[in-house]
């Protein structure tokens, strides 16, 4: 699961946050190319993905030509626009509502489009292509004579294009099946957006682990307490210099409960000894705390949980650490 790729953020100054919206689909800050004859809402709509210019080839290098005759320029021109239709009409014959383009459209292509009725869009990114593929079902081509029927996407919605803020942004939503998506955050100011985005990208990673191993264990600290208690207990039976390790890991897994009871504005220090008497007992290792109350709660009653892969690697490093201070000592 690439969120990175497939899980678009889009931040986009004004309005308030609670304008924010997830879109089913691709939103790209690009305008149709000659909006005032193209379409800027279209419904059930079939695209083309290309990764080919729609314009006259030019040469890598520089390219002299030598004209003898007036007329060969007239001619050379001729090649050029020919050449330019053969690749609209090869585009045009399996009826696209939208043609989408990672290279450049000359104004002669678009002439074309605009008199099929086609809207289409220029130097995309890549990334942009890949997620529109996802979205509505096509398939990028790299060439125009290598189209087929099953290469159009038939499974976007709505094309729309909107005006938000100063700039224009084509939607691809409300589609069928889409494998990709865009998050769309309004807000005052471009320091809150960032900070949003920030929680937004800790949270889909947290979901993601979860779905790739799932496995949960207590919430609200009562995990990192259990594990203080046992270091605590095993630090007792071990003498001299090697028990310093087990008791500063023992202090270190107590940060997690005590920066909770700072959140909740309770009295910290009260709070974590009532938690350090009960984690002492065996039977007790559901206790923690409650982030939204600050009350001291069986957290398995609650169904307060915690992703455990993090601590786990966790516990593998101090495992390690313990291993070389021990043998070092």
């Amino acid at each position: 699961m690439d969120i990175q790729k497939y899980i678009k953020v889009e931040k986009v100054p004004g309005g308030q946050l609670e304008d924010s919206v997830v879109r089913k689909g691709v939103m790209i800050n690009k305008d149709v190319i000659a909006p005032g004859k193209k379409r800027r809402m279209i419904f059930n709509q079939r695209i083309i993905l290309l990764d080919w210019p729609l314009e006259y080839k030019k040469g890598e290098n520089q390219t002299n030509a030598e004209l003898l005759k007036e007329e060969d320029w007239g001619v050379l021109l001729q090649l050029e626009e020919e050449y330019i239709e053969r690749l609209c009409v090869q585009i045009l014959k399996f009826k696209p509502d939208v043609v989408i383009t990672e290279k450049g459209l000359s104004h002669l292509a678009c002439h074309y489009f605009s008199k099929a009725g086609v809207s289409g869009m220029r130097r995309l990114r890549k990334t942009h292509n890949n997620r529109i593929a996802k979205a509505c079902g096509a398939v990028i081509v790299n060439r125009p004579d290598e189209l087929q029927q099953s290469d159009v996407g038939t499974g976007g919605g709505i094309f729309e294009v909107k005006k938000i803020g100063d700039e224009f942004f084509a939607f691809i939503v409300d589609c069928k099946e889409p494998k990709a998506c865009t998050v769309l955050f309004r807000g005052p100011s471009k320091d809150l957006l960032n900070e949003v985005e920030r929680n937004l990208q800790d949270a889909m990673s947290v979901a993601r682990n979860i779905l790739k191993n799932p496995k949960l264990g207590p919430g609200g600290g009562a995990t990192q307490l259990t594990v203080s208690a046992t270091l605590k207990q095993k630090s007792s039976s071990v003498e001299g210099i090697e028990k310093w390790p087990y008791e500063a890991a023992a202090i270190a897994f107590e940060a997690i409960p005590r920066t909770l009871a700072q959140n909740c504005g309770v009295n910290v220090i009260r709070t974590m000894m009532v938690l350090q008497g009960k984690h002492a007992e065996v039977e007790k290792s559901w206790i923690g705390i409650d982030g939204n109350t600050g009350v001291i709660t069986d957290v398995k009653e609650k169904k307060i949980g915690g992703y455990l892969f993090g601590l786990l690697l966790l516990l593998s490093f101090i495992s390690f650490a313990i291993s070389i201070f021990t043998f070092v000592g």
